[in-house]
C-alpha cells in the first residue's frame, strides 16, 4: 500500500498535462474522450474483479464507471452545442486535440522505481483487455458520430482538411490495433512495486 501511496504523491506532484492549452474547446474534447475511456476501463476492471470473486472491488469499479458516464454525458452535450454554434472552430480544435493524442491523466505516473511505469501499466491493461487500442478507436468513432463531424458544412478549406483528418483517423487507428496487441504480448511479465514487485 505504501508504494501505491508514493505513486499517488508523485503523480500529484507531477501534475497533469492534457495539452488543452487553456482552451475550452480542447478541454471539453479531452474530457469527453477521457471520461468515456475511463468509464470503459473501470467497467472492464469491475468485470475482471467479479470474475475473480472480488465483489467489493467490482462494486467500487462499477460505481466509478457509472459516475464517469454521467461526466461524459455532460461534456459531450457541451461539445454538441459548440459544434452547433461554431462548427469551424470546433472541428479545428478536434483535429488539433487528436493530433496531440488523448493521453490519460496518469501518463506522468511514477512509483519511485520505474521510469516507464505508465508504459508498462498500459501494456498490461492492453493485454488484459481492460483498455485497448480498439477501445481508443471505438471512443473516437462514437464521438465523431455523436457530434456528426462528417456532416459539417460551410467549412473553410482548413476546416474541411481538419474534418477529413478526424474522419479518417478511426481506420488508421484500427490498423494499428494489431501492433498494440503484439507489443502488449511481448511484455508478458512486468513487475509492479505496488504488488510487492510481483509480476
Amino acid at each position: 500500500m505504501k508504494r501505491i501511496e508514493k505513486t499517488i504523491q508523485y503523480l500529484i506532484g507531477a501534475g497533469m498535462d492534457p495539452r488543452t492549452e487553456n482552451s475550452p474547446y480542447l478541454f471539453f474534447i479531452y474530457t469527453s474522450f477521457q471520461e468515456r475511456a475511463t468509464s470503459i476501463s473501470h467497467g472492464n476492471t469491475g468485470r475482471l474483479a467479479k470474475a475473480h470473486g472480488e465483489m467489493k472491488l467490482a462494486q467500487i469499479c462499477g460505481k466509478i464507471a457509472s459516475d464517469e458516464k454521467r461526466h461524459e454525458a455532460a461534456y459531450t452535450k457541451i461539445m454538441e452545442k459548440l459544434f452547433e454554434i461554431d462548427p469551424a472552430g470546433t472541428v479545428l480544435a478536434l483535429a488539433d486535440m487528436m493530433r496531440k493524442r488523448i493521453t490519460m491523466p496518469a501518463h506522468l505516473m511514477y512509483d519511485g522505481c520505474d521510469d516507464n511505469i505508465f508504459s508498462h501499466y498500459s501494456a498490461v491493461v492492453q493485454r488484459l483487455d481492460v483498455y485497448t487500442a480498439k477501445d481508443y478507436a471505438d471512443v473516437l468513432e462514437f464521438l465523431v458520430r455523436r457530434w456528426k463531424v462528417e456532416n459539417l458544412t460551410g467549412l473553410s478549406a482548413e476546416g474541411r482538411r481538419a474534418q477529413d483528418y478526424v474522419c479518417g483517423l478511426v481506420p488508421k487507428i484500427r490498423r494499428l490495433e494489431g501492433r498494440a496487441s503484439e507489443r502488449a504480448e511481448e511484455a508478458l511479465t512486468i513487475p509492479f512495486s505496488w504488488v510487492s514487485d510481483r509480476q
